[in-house]
């Protein structure tokens, strides 16, 4: 009894000094959590819903999934969209960055089109983006891909350099023009263009 009280209290010591040490990571790092990252993305519903319109063209999957209404996530439509943008080659499903679709959602309002978006690359797992490495030097060791932060896409019917115009006017991270290979990219990394 008594050593099963002396486990306890050294439990509890454990337990209020990684609390202590969470509540003074917590204090450091408020500043940088008091706004998101990407808080001035246009074109946002803050009511109402979001809705994505998306074809995979590898697998020939549809979604037109409500993934936010109201002024939250919607867990049924956030995992329509992550099975959709899988890595189709291992199977691979991961949760998608939700800055990500919310940069999508805005992008489709901008273009003012009804089409859904044709995607070319969602997530990728390493060895995905490591096979693909092998066979091209346009794709990146440390790819926003392989952490669900990046999308390569385009709108059917629609001018790419438009599509990419609209895309860099969101300032929501990386955007990259692909005319040969008819798509352009997005991430929710830094801003940067090419």
């Amino acid at each position: 009894m008594r050593e099963h009280a002396k486990q306890g209290g050294v439990l509890c010591r454990r337990r209020f000094l990684a609390l202590s040490g969470a509540a003074a990571a917590g204090i450091v790092a408020s500043p940088i959590l008091v706004a998101p990252a990407k808080a001035h993305i246009t074109g946002l519903a803050t009511s109402g819903e979001r809705r994505l319109k998306l074809l995979n063209l590898h697998t020939g999957e549809r979604v037109n999934s409500v993934y936010w209404a109201e002024g939250g996530y919607i867990d049924d439509g956030l995992a329509e969209l992550d099975r959709v943008l899988r890595d189709f080659r291992t199977g691979d499903v991961v949760e998608m960055d939700r800055e990500l679709l919310d940069l999508i959602y805005a992008l489709h309002r901008k273009m003012e089109s009804n089409q859904p978006f044709e995607i070319i690359s969602g997530y990728r797992s390493p060895k995905t983006n490591a096979k693909l490495r092998q066979n091209s030097n346009g794709v990146a060791k440390r790819s926003y891909h392989m952490k669900a932060m990046a999308i390569d896409l385009r709108l059917s019917g629609g001018d790419l350099r438009h599509l990419h115009r609209a895309a860099k006017s969101l300032e929501g991270g990386g955007v990259g023009l692909y005319t040969k290979s008819g798509f352009i990219h997005m991430d929710t990394g830094p801003v940067r263009y090419w």
